[in-house]
This record gives structure tokens, sequence and C-alpha cells, in this order.
């Protein structure tokens, strides 16, 4: 019943008096706050195993409804940490997740078997988020995850947020051939959800082995690529020497030649729709079309 439809119905029974305004006013105010109540407790208490896993868990759940996200949720390479502040963060262990009394767990490497099938054996929902090599792959994650949260049109809100970027980005490189390239001297082949970034702009990857590969210095002294696509060289800077070969001359030399971007490690550690994000980058980078 709408308010104008209470309003009048009030003034025809002849009640349209300041004491009955008073409860006529409380009695809205107490209609909309069972309104709020029955929405709150429709979404389930839900607590986050990993980083990847607060990704989804922060795009598309109420606030009030998240008991916990993985302690790693507000690091700097957390894509939506700013929305992790004064949110509770949680250890993953068995005595932690019961005791804020989940509904639904989601997780992507979080939490061993063990503790999985305990949380199971108790009643309690685990929604696994599936390793992605393609763009449908993100796609099924999001609409698993937003059905599992009761959340199904946030999640179609971040499909179509996706799908706009990727189409206004196909194409932008026109076939240019390009090496993604990690300071740890890993290149990304078919297989990846790396290489569906790359071909998403429109590059072709010049690296043709299947999945994650390491590329040798030697080849990139006797053959170095036409373009490079570096990832994760922003945490490479805060990492100090602890990715070894990234202080290496040849490679570093390579990068200061070749490449034609940079993405972020915020944009490539999950297999969310960040990617996305990833091809829009590239596709600004590119030249005039």
């Amino acid at each position: 019943m709408t308010h104008v439809h209470l309003a009048n119905s009030a003034r025809m029974d002849g009640r349209d008096k300041p004491g009955h305004d008073v409860r006529w006013v409380a009695g809205v105010a107490g209609l909309l706050a069972s309104c709020l109540a029955a929405t709150a407790q429709a979404a389930p208490r839900v607590l986050s195993l990993d980083q990847c896993s607060d990704q989804y868990v922060l795009a598309m759940s109420p606030r009030a409804s998240i008991v916990g996200l993985s302690t790693r949720a507000d690091d700097a390479d957390s894509r939506l940490r700013a929305l992790a502040a004064g949110l509770p963060q949680r250890r993953v262990d068995l005595e932690t997740a019961l005791a804020v009394r989940p509904d639904l767990v989601v997780r992507y490497w979080g939490g061993e078997p063990r503790l999985v099938r305990a949380l199971e054996a108790r009643g309690v929902k685990v929604v696994t988020i599936a390793d992605s090599t393609s763009f449908a792959d993100v796609r099924r994650n999001v609409r698993q995850v937003a059905a599992a949260l009761g959340q199904r049109p946030a999640g179609e809100a971040i499909v179509a947020r996706m799908d706009a970027r990727l189409a206004a980005a196909a194409g932008a490189w026109k076939g240019a051939s390009a090496l993604y390239l990690t300071p740890g001297g890993a290149s990304a082949g078919p297989g990846t959800l790396v290489d569906a970034i790359l071909t998403g702009a429109g590059f072709t990857n010049a690296e043709a082995r299947p999945g994650f590969q390491v590329v040798s210095l030697e080849q990139l002294a006797l053959s170095p690529p036409r373009a490079v696509v570096t990832g994760f060289f922003d945490t490479f800077q805060l990492a100090g020497d602890s990715w070894g070969i990234g202080r290496h001359r040849i490679l570093q030399r390579t990068v200061r030649r070749s490449a034609v971007a940079s993405l972020p490690g915020a944009m490539l550690g999950c297999p969310d729709w960040s990617a996305a994000e990833a091809v829009e980058m590239l596709a600004r980078k590119a030249p005039a079309r």
C-alpha cells in the first residue's frame, strides 16, 4: 500500500486530526522498519576466505550482511580495498568461521578442503569461485556468487559493465604482437585469462605456448619482442629484491625499450571483472584508430 493511499484512507475515514497524524507517521515508520528488517534477513550472512572472494563479496553483498573478509582485503593489491574499510577481517580457521555464524562462505583459494567439509557438515553453504581462462568463465562466476548472495541484479550489472568495456576495446591494437611479462620472467599463453585480456584489446599474443611459461633471458636478448605488456610491476617495486630475475639488466632493458602498457597486480590477481578493466586500459594505450 502506498503512502498516498494510506493518507487518503485516513481522510476518508474522518480521522484527519493531529493525534491521528502522529499515529499515522508512527505506523508508516514501523512499516518501513519492518520492510528493511525483512530485506536484511533475506540477505545471507556471508564470510569471505581470501582476497579474490573478497572482491566478489564487497561488490555484491550488502555491507550489513558481511560478517568477515580475509586479512588481505585492504592490501595494496586488493582492487576494492576502499570498500573493505570498517568491515571485520577474519583468520581462516574453523573456530573463527563458526564464531561469526555465516550462512554462506565464499572462497577462491582460501580454506583447505577439511575446513570446507567441516563447514558444509554444519549446514553452511560454501561457494567456490572457479578459475577463469576466459570472460565467459568470469560471467559464470559472477552469476554463481550473485545467486548465492540473493543479489542477481547486482551480478547482472557487473556483467553488463564488463561486456560494455570489452565491446568498446575490441580490436584496438589491430592484431599487433605483444608479449606479456612479469618481473619474474613469466609470460602467459593460450588458455589463460591474460591471453583473453591481450586478445580482447586486439593484440596477437606473442607467447604461443599454452598456460604460464618462463621466458629465458637469452630469448629476450636475442629476439626481443616488438611490444611488451607488463603485469605486477607495481608490486615488484614494493617487493624489493624478492622477484630475482626482475632485477636483471636484460629483462629491465626489454621492458624499458618495448613496454607499451603496465597492468597493476590488482587487475590481474583474481579471476574477476577487473580483467575487463585491464582490456580497457590496454585499449586506451593503442595508437589512434
